[in-house]
């Protein structure tokens, strides 16, 4: 097919490592998170006309979430990376040439795999890093050819997903399940808002670990000049919106911890909660008993949570439970689980009724995921990783340009705000919260809008450098 002047090639890659400690712990299921490897990729592409442009994308290396196992962490850890440098290698070599689009999904469907099945195969003895780890070292090659495409034709990322610049609509990508239901002619642009969204309405994260009132402290609390007990977040804040961390297999604890959090939110001018079981829950009847308890006893409580959060196992197609009998109650949405429209799919097959979205799992994968769900009448939310620095910044865009059931999660102020200071400076609306939102009016150029070279942070030698 002859593409457009428009179209791009990768001529180089570069990746760091930058290392964060918590302020606090935040716990992922059994496991509980100190410290994160933020990946930080910069793409060189050029366009069919000579002209170049660099790009940047970035995400933590989160290994408790992309990765729960019994394997130690400094295995898993030392593999993401070491997967990481072996995809900058790989995504230079990608002579591909096309939109980011176009360029992101040909990876994740021709390289990515088997270069995951090569990992694994060197490893022998060790468990298997499964393919949400995978996608999420990808990610940040992904995220920084749309930002380097945005560079290169002076427009915005999210300017670009139209037919003026993409040779593919979006029936080349994905299927619809609905006769009535047509992606011919379709393009991502079809399906974001007309304008995005400058402030956006900010989810906090109550973590398992986290003290709710002062009975809960130890003395062991960082005196940093940051809010440690739920309610000084609200009121320091202004949140409106509490995400609630639960364990998913202590019914009593689970459903205590949502009338504790309730109880101090609605206190508080709080608004909506969600629950979040960490894919812990193994049968349907653990929440649906959760739920009606909370609708007989607590029916304020049961009418705030705007959705229940990915209860079930990550291996959607290993674990096919059938979860009507949730969202008969409240709005259910994948997460872990939705690696790519097509699990979307049998999410929705399932009972499933929204899905989050994360630019972790590549910005190509969130759109298409995203383009799908909305086709087929579900609903979206854009959920954190706890993303500070750079990896805040594509996080907000794509929840700007979406229409999302409420906002966006963001919780790095709450889990490493010293991490960001530099990338603060330039756009102070995205690390803190005001009155309960987010603010995105730095955002703005190119690109990703990142600002970068405003931006006064040393990065550390490159871990490796490839074209360049």
């Amino acid at each position: 097919m002859h593409g457009k002047s428009t179209d791009i090639h990768i001529t180089g890659t570069e990746l760091y490592f930058l290392p964060i400690k918590t302020r606090v712990p935040l716990k992922f299921g059994p496991e509980t998170l100190t410290e994160v490897t933020c990946a930080r990729a910069r793409v060189w592409v050029e366009d069919e006309r000579g002209r170049k442009a660099e790009g940047w994308g970035e995400t933590p290396l989160s290994v408790q979430w992309v990765w729960p196992s019994q394997l130690s962490h400094a295995a898993r850890h030392a593999m993401l990376k070491e997967f990481s440098i072996r995809l900058a290698g790989a995504f230079s070599k990608f002579n591909v040439h096309g939109h980011p689009m176009e360029i992101g999904h040909d990876f994740q469907e021709q390289v990515l795999p088997g270069m995951l099945q090569k990992l694994n195969q060197e490893c022998v003895g060790n468990e298997p890093m499964p393919y949400l780890a995978a996608l999420v070292c990808c990610s940040l090659f992904d995220l920084a050819i749309h930002d380097a495409y945005g560079k290169v034709h002076g427009v915005p990322t999210f300017e670009t997903f139209g037919p003026e610049f993409m040779n593919r609509d979006l029936a080349s990508y994905v299927e619809a399940v609905d006769p009535a239901i047509s992606f011919a002619g379709k393009y991502p642009k079809d399906f974001l808002l007309p304008k995005r969204r400058e402030q956006l309405p900010a989810w906090h994260l109550v973590g398992g670990l986290d003290p709710l009132d002062a009975t809960e402290l130890t003395g062991a609390e960082p005196q940093d000049g940051y809010p440690v007990l739920l309610a000084d977040w609200i009121k320091t804040d202004g949140l409106k919106c509490l995400k609630v961390k639960l364990r998913g297999n202590d019914a009593r604890w689970d459903y205590e911890r949502l009338v504790r959090v309730g109880q101090i939110g609605f206190a508080n001018g709080v608004e909506a909660l969600t629950a979040d079981f960490n894919c812990t829950v193994q049968e349907p009847k653990y929440v649906n008993e959760i739920l009606d308890r909370l609708k007989a006893e607590h029916p304020r409580h049961y009418e705030s949570i705007l959705y229940v959060e990915q209860p079930f196992p990550y291996e959607l197609e290993q674990h096919r439970i059938d979860v009507h009998s949730v969202s008969n109650r409240r709005p259910l949405f994948l997460d872990e689980s939705a690696h790519d429209w097509r699990l979307v799919r049998l999410g929705r097959e399932l009972g499933w009724t929204g899905v989050a979205l994360k630019t972790c799992k590549t910005l190509t994968g969130a759109l298409l995921s995203a383009c799908w769900a909305k086709a087929h009448g579900m609903s979206l939310m854009v959920q954190d990783l706890t993303n500070p620095m750079l990896a805040q910044i594509s996080h907000v865009l794509l929840a700007a340009h979406l229409d999302t059931l409420m906002g966006v999660e963001t919780n790095s102020m709450q889990f490493y705000p010293e991490a960001s200071k530099p990338e603060e400076a330039v756009h102070p609306g995205i690390y803190r919260r005001r009155k309960g939102e987010v603010d995105l009016s730095s955002i703005r150029g190119p690109g990703l809008g990142y600002r970068i070279a405003e931006i006064q942070r040393t990065l550390p030698e490159s871990v490796v450098n490839f074209g360049v």
